[in-house]
């Protein structure tokens, strides 16, 4: 996946002829690995205003906000952080700043295989924004 291949999430074709991982990267370090059926419309679905799909921005944002801890409560909730100025503000910016990052891809049918490539180039690369932990 480090290969010089990167290409902004605007470059990658709208539908990919496999599902796969990929990873976005921002002056070579690792931030973020997923994986989808669709690798096109995922990557971009980063960049969406919605907190359910956007999930990298909302990880930035919420990194850059202090408010790091998950809750199932009303309060605190996404769509609670997404009504607070400063985090909305955090949002925004991390969804522009994802637009430039380069994305590198891998193409995998298999969805066992795909999981465990998702975590394996999560754990290879140190993807800053990867966390296994259980919400």
């Amino acid at each position: 996946m480090l290969s010089p291949k990167n290409r902004p999430p605007k470059a990658i074709p709208y539908k990919p002829p496999h599902p796969g991982i990929y990873l976005f990267t921002e002056k070579g370090r690792a931030l973020y690995v997923g994986r989808s059926n669709n690798i096109g419309a995922r990557i971009r679905s980063h960049t969406h205003n919605s907190n359910n799909t956007a999930t990298l921005a909302f990880h930035i944002a919420r990194d850059e906000t202090g408010k790091t801890k998950a809750t199932y409560k009303k309060k605190g909730s996404r769509s609670d952080l997404l009504n607070n100025a400063k985090f909305r503000t955090a949002f925004d910016k991390a969804r522009k700043r994802i637009k430039k990052m380069d994305i590198q891809c891998i193409e995998e049918k298999n969805a066992v295989r795909q999981a465990l490539l998702e975590i394996y180039a999560a754990l290879q690369t140190g993807a800053k924004y990867n966390n296994f932990d259980n919400h």
